[in-house]
Protein backbone atom coordinates (compact mmCIF):
# COMPACT_ATOMS: atom_id res chain seq x y z
CA UNK A 1 0.00 0.00 0.00
CA UNK A 2 1.32 3.56 -1.13
CA UNK A 3 0.05 6.48 1.10
CA UNK A 4 0.53 9.60 -0.42
CA UNK A 5 -1.34 12.40 2.21
CA UNK A 6 -2.37 12.24 5.61
CA UNK A 7 -4.50 14.57 8.08
CA UNK A 8 -5.55 14.07 11.51
CA UNK A 9 -8.99 16.04 12.48
CA UNK A 10 -8.77 17.34 16.15
CA UNK A 11 -12.43 17.29 17.11
CA UNK A 12 -12.99 14.02 15.95
CA UNK A 13 -9.25 12.48 16.87
CA UNK A 14 -9.78 10.56 14.02
CA UNK A 15 -6.78 10.25 11.48
CA UNK A 16 -7.04 9.56 7.74
CA UNK A 17 -4.34 8.16 5.27
CA UNK A 18 -5.41 7.84 1.49
CA UNK A 19 -3.91 5.11 -0.10
CA UNK A 20 -3.08 4.61 -4.01
CA UNK A 21 -4.63 1.36 -4.13
CA UNK A 22 -8.19 2.83 -3.61
CA UNK A 23 -8.57 2.94 -0.07
CA UNK A 24 -8.93 5.15 2.91
CA UNK A 25 -7.83 4.15 6.00
CA UNK A 26 -9.53 5.46 9.15
CA UNK A 27 -7.30 5.42 12.64
CA UNK A 28 -9.07 6.92 15.64
CA UNK A 29 -6.90 8.17 19.13
CA UNK A 30 -8.33 6.53 22.02
CA UNK A 31 -5.49 7.75 23.75
CA UNK A 32 -2.33 10.11 23.41
CA UNK A 33 -0.44 6.39 22.59
CA UNK A 34 -3.22 4.16 21.85
CA UNK A 35 -5.00 4.09 17.69
CA UNK A 36 -7.19 1.56 15.74
CA UNK A 37 -8.43 1.43 12.70
CA UNK A 38 -12.05 1.69 12.48
CA UNK A 39 -12.87 1.48 9.09
CA UNK A 40 -11.28 1.15 5.62
CA UNK A 41 -13.41 3.23 3.11
CA UNK A 42 -13.19 2.37 -0.83
CA UNK A 43 -12.43 5.63 -2.82
CA UNK A 44 -10.83 4.69 -6.61
CA UNK A 45 -7.36 3.37 -7.34
CA UNK A 46 -4.87 6.67 -7.97
CA UNK A 47 -6.99 8.84 -5.42
CA UNK A 48 -4.42 9.90 -3.22
CA UNK A 49 -4.09 13.71 -2.68
CA UNK A 50 -6.34 14.75 -0.13
CA UNK A 51 -7.36 17.25 1.55
CA UNK A 52 -9.43 17.88 4.83
CA UNK A 53 -11.61 20.75 5.76
CA UNK A 54 -11.80 21.12 9.63
CA UNK A 55 -15.50 22.96 9.83
CA UNK A 56 -17.38 20.63 7.69
CA UNK A 57 -14.70 17.43 8.29
CA UNK A 58 -15.55 16.61 4.93
CA UNK A 59 -12.67 15.00 3.15
CA UNK A 60 -11.49 15.72 -0.43
CA UNK A 61 -9.29 13.11 -2.83
CA UNK A 62 -9.05 14.12 -6.51
CA UNK A 63 -8.20 10.78 -8.79
CA UNK A 64 -8.25 10.02 -12.54
CA UNK A 65 -8.58 6.88 -14.29
CA UNK A 66 -5.57 5.81 -16.16
CA UNK A 67 -4.61 3.64 -19.54
CA UNK A 68 -2.28 0.66 -19.93
CA UNK A 69 1.21 1.08 -18.80
CA UNK A 70 3.06 1.10 -21.64
CA UNK A 71 5.10 -1.70 -22.57
CA UNK A 72 8.73 0.44 -23.27
CA UNK A 73 10.18 3.37 -22.00
CA UNK A 74 10.66 6.28 -24.23
CA UNK A 75 12.18 9.60 -23.49
CA UNK A 76 8.62 11.46 -22.71
CA UNK A 77 7.93 8.41 -20.36
CA UNK A 78 10.96 6.87 -18.69
CA UNK A 79 9.28 5.49 -15.40
CA UNK A 80 6.35 4.05 -18.06
CA UNK A 81 3.70 5.46 -16.23
CA UNK A 82 0.23 4.87 -17.44
CA UNK A 83 -1.62 7.81 -19.21
CA UNK A 84 -4.34 9.91 -17.95
CA UNK A 85 -7.80 8.84 -19.60
CA UNK A 86 -8.82 12.29 -20.78
CA UNK A 87 -11.69 13.88 -18.83
CA UNK A 88 -11.49 11.71 -15.97
CA UNK A 89 -10.48 13.85 -13.39
CA UNK A 90 -12.71 13.22 -10.34
CA UNK A 91 -13.42 15.31 -7.11
CA UNK A 92 -14.56 12.81 -4.09
CA UNK A 93 -16.50 14.05 -1.39
CA UNK A 94 -16.47 12.14 1.93
CA UNK A 95 -18.22 12.65 4.85
CA UNK A 96 -19.65 10.86 7.62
Amino acid sequence: MVVDANTFDPSTEDAFASNGDGTLTVVHEDAPDRFRVTETVTTMPGARTMALDPRSHRLYLVGARFGPTPTESTAANPRRRPPLVPGSFTLLVLER
